[in-house]
C-alpha cells in the first residue's frame, strides 16, 4: 500500500510523541513493503533535509512560523500534495488539522484522524484557540473515515461526547537498558538524581515540579530536560521557582544520552495532564524508572499501581522525601514499571497501523459518521485540574471558518 502520514513535524524523530509513532510506525511499516510518505516542516539547510529515513521517503514542505498557524499552514501544503499523488490511506495526526479532511473526503482517499489529546485544555491557546480546538474535535468526528485514540480515556471521551467509535493504538515502551558513561558528563551518577522530562507548557505542570521540589527536604538533585517554542514567560516562572539544587540541562537531543537520564534516576517525575498515553512515560517505565506522576486517568492508566501520584507542591515535597527514604520501594516501583512497559509493543502497534490501513484502502469502515454534535456525557470525561488560560489572540479560527464555510457548514 502506499500510506501518507500528514500533520506532524516529520521524521527523524527529534520532537514529540506523534513523531516518534510516526517513525516507530512508518519504519515498521516499511518494513513489511509497504510505501510509507511522511510530510516533514522544512527545517535547516536544504541539504540537510534527507529525501529518505528508515525505509520511508520524506516530502519536505514550509509551514509559517507563528504559533497559532504553523500546524495548519503546514498541514494544508501537505494535503495539497496528497492529493496529487493519491495514496491508498492517509493517517493525519492531530485534530487540529480537521479543517482539511473534507478535501480528503472530496477526493476520495480515505483517511483516519490521530486526535491525540484534550488540546483545548492546554493553557497556551486562549479562549479562541480553544474554541476552535473544541470545533476540531467535532470536524474530525463528522469527516474522518476512522479515529485513532491512544489512551482508553480518550476512546471514552469521544464515545462518550460525540457516540463515536475509535480504534485504541497506543505507543510502544522500548525496554532499555543502557550504560552509564553519558553520565558522567553531566557530572551525575546513577541513582543520585531526580528527573523531569518535559516541554514548557503549563499542563505539564514542570512549575509545580519545581516548586514542590524547592519544597522539599530532598538530598539528591532535581534534573530538569526540556524547553518549549513560544514560552519564555513560563520558563521564567519555572526558573524563578528553582533553588541551586535544580539543574536545568535544556533539550537532550541525544538519544543515548536521555536513556541514561531515563534509567539511572532515582525516581522519574510526570507531570503531563492532557495528552494520552505519553511517550515519555512510556519510556520512563521501559528503563525501569521509578514513576511519580501528576494524577490524571491517562497516567494512571499507563503506570497503576507501580506509579505514586500528585496533584499539588505538597503533594510532590512529601512523595520525594518519602522515596528517598525507602530506596528498597523505590527499587520495587522500578522493576514494576518495567513489568507493565511490556504491555506496549511497537510492533503490535504497527500491525494496529498496518490493519487499519488496510480497512481504510479496502473501504471497510461505515458509509455513514457520526454527526459530530455532541452529547450528554455518559462518561465522564478524564479528570483534569484547570490551567490558566493565555490571552493569545490565534487567528487559525480564521482558517477553519473558511474550510467549514468551504464544506457547507459541517454537513455532508
Amino acid at each position: 500500500m502506499r500510506i501518507a502520514m500528514v500533520g506532524t513535524r516529520g521524521v527523524p524523530a527529534r520532537y514529540g510523541g506523534f513523531e516518534t509513532a510516526v517513525e516507530e510506525v512508518g519504519r515498521r511499516l516499511a518494513d513489511r513493503g509497504h510505501r510509507v510518505v511522511v510530510y516533514c516542516r522544512s527545517a535547516g539547510r536544504p541539504g540537510d533535509r534527507p529525501r529518505r529515513h528508515l525505509g520511508m521517503d520524506l516530502v519536505h514542505l514550509p509551514a509559517a512560523r507563528r504559533r497559532a498557524l504553523e500546524t495548519l499552514s503546514h498541514s494544508a501544503l501537505s494535503v495539497g500534495h496528497v492529493l496529487g499523488h493519491r495514496p491508498d490511506a492517509a493517517i493525519v495526526f492531530n485534530a487540529a488539522n480537521a479543517p482539511l479532511l473534507p478535501a480528503f473526503r472530496a477526493a476520495r482517499i480515505p483517511v483516519a484522524t490521530h486526535v491525540d489529546g484534550l488540546e483545548w485544555k492546554r493553557a497556551k491557546w486562549g479562549p479562541i484557540g480553544q474554541r476552535y480546538y473544541r470545533m476540531a474535535e467535532s470536524m474530525a468526528v463528522r469527516w474522518s473515515d476512522a479515529l485513532i485514540a491512544d489512551a482508553q480515556g480518550m476512546s471514552d471521551y469521544y464515545r462518550s461526547e460525540f457516540g463515536a467509535p475509535t480504534t485504541l493504538l497506543t505507543y510502544g515502551a522500548p525496554l532499555i537498558a543502557p550504560g552509564t558513561d553519558r553520565l558522567a558528563e553531566l557530572e551525575l551518577e546513577p541513582g543520585g538524581f531526580h528527573l523531569a522530562v518535559a516541554r514548557f507548557e503549563p499542563e505539564n505542570h514542570v512549575d509545580l515540579i519545581v516548586d514542590g521540589y524547592r519544597r522539599s527536604a530532598a538530598t539528591k538533585p532535581l534534573v530538569v530536560v526540556g524547553s518549549a517554542p513560544y514560552a519564555d514567560a513560563y520558563t521564567r516562572t519555572v526558573h524563578g521557582l528553582a533553588d541551586a539544587r535544580v539543574r536545568f540541562l535544556g533539550g537532550v537531543w541525544d538519544q543515548e544520552q536521555l536513556d541514561q537520564l531515563y534509567a539511572h534516576s532515582y525516581t522519574y517525575l510526570h507531570g503531563h495532564s492532557v495528552g494520552g498515553t505519553n511517550p515519555s512515560l512510556l519510556r520512563a517505565i521501559g528503563a525501569g524508572a521509578a514513576v511519580l506522576a501528576f494524577d490524571v486517568d491517562f497516567n494512571r492508566e499507563v503506570v497503576a499501581e507501580a506509579g505514586r501520584y500528585f496533584s499539588s507542591p505538597a503533594d510532590v515535597a512529601g512523595l520525594l522525601e518519602a522515596a528517598e527514604s525507602d530506596p528498597a520501594g523505590v527499587r520495587r516501583a522500578g522493576r514494576r514499571s518495567r513489568e507493565l512497559a511490556a504491555q506496549y509493543d511497537w510492533d503490535s502497534v504497527a500491525a494496529g497501523y498496518e490493519q487499519l490501513a488496510l480497512d481504510l484502502a479496502g473501504r471497510q469502515y461505515p458509509a455513514r459518521r457520526p454527526t459530530g454534535r455532541r452529547s450528554p456525557a455518559t462518561l465522564p470525561a478524564p479528570t483534569l485540574l484547570p490551567v490558566p488560560r493565555s490571552a493569545d489572540p490565534e487567528r487559525v479560527v480564521d482558517i477553519a471558518t473558511a474550510a467549514v464555510r468551504r464544506a457547507g457548514g459541517g454537513q455532508r
